[in-house]
């Protein structure tokens, strides 16, 4: 295992993230979410088909986009219509934005944000090879959004906002950027059990998208600060096989499950 650190503290938080998924960025293979170091070898790159793509998703986008890093299909619950605008939160190499752009057609426009400068190289890269004008990546962080105010009709994420050390504040931002009657459409791991002590602060399963992840009623709790409305999140209890692989051996598939997150900005 590594040095701790503090859930507490943001700085360290982000600090370690951006590290670890620089690294990944810069492996020709994705590598999961995990160095190559003596660490629980975490999130190493879930089968797309296990997280509810189908084989078309995979082909349609250019290779190396899908580093197999998230928790399930955003876009599938995102009811995506052309021309839309679409903001995906921590985007990484740009599978799911290329998967948005499908979507919105070509006079749709999809951002994605990303706080890791070789992860925005390489989403845009892979724009640039696939030829999606309508695509672009922007660096930042996910609590401070680089996107103006009631600009977007739907936000994504995969297994990104578990990473933040201040969820409350990435509520309200997506709120803010969100048009009314816009929606959140998200997957992301959320707490079922507490994590015994020796594992919470651990910096290998923060970035493995596990300690980081709040619970069911947290989440219901920072959207409707946020001013949120119909809020639903659905746990899928099968994640756990997969949620497995991502450290094995601490038995956090006992702790954590992936939902899906929805929510909409009233009009």
């Amino acid at each position: 295992m590594s040095n701790f650190i503090s859930l507490n503290e943001p700085a360290a938080v982000r600090s370690e993230v951006r590290r670890r998924y620089g690294q990944i960025a810069l492996t020709p293979a994705g590598g999961g979410c995990c160095d190559n170091s003596a660490e629980p070898s975490c999130c190493s790159g879930t089968d797309a088909a296990k997280l509810g793509y189908h084989a078309t998703d995979e082909a349609a986008v250019p290779e190396g986009a899908n580093l197999g890093l998230g928790c399930g299909n955003p876009v599938a619950i995102a009811t995506l219509r052309p021309g839309q605008t679409v903001l995906d939160l921590g985007s990484g190499a740009g599978f799911d934005c290329f998967l948005a752009a499908r979507a919105v057609g070509e006079f749709g426009h999809v951002i994605g944000v990303d706080m890791t400068h070789e992860m925005l190289a390489r989403a845009r890269e892979n724009a640039k090879k696939g030829g999606y004008r309508q695509v672009e990546f922007r660096l930042g962080e996910i609590e401070a959004l680089p996107v103006a105010d009631n600009s977007v009709d739907v936000i994504l994420s995969n297994c990104v906002l578990n990473l933040s050390p201040e969820k409350d504040r990435v509520a309200r931002e997506a709120f803010r950027v969100l048009k009314p009657g816009g929606r959140l459409a998200v997957s992301d791991p959320v707490r079922t059990a507490d994590l015994p002590p020796e594992l919470a602060n651990e910096p290998a399963l923060h970035c493995a998208c596990a300690a980081g992840a709040a619970t069911i009623g947290e989440w219901e709790t920072w959207l409707a600060a946020a001013g949120f409305a119909s809020i639903r999140i659905s746990p899928k209890d099968e994640s756990r096989s997969f949620i497995r692989e991502w450290a094995p051996g601490t038995r956090v598939e006992d702790c954590i499950v992936s939902a899906t997150i929805e929510a909409t900005k009233p009009l």
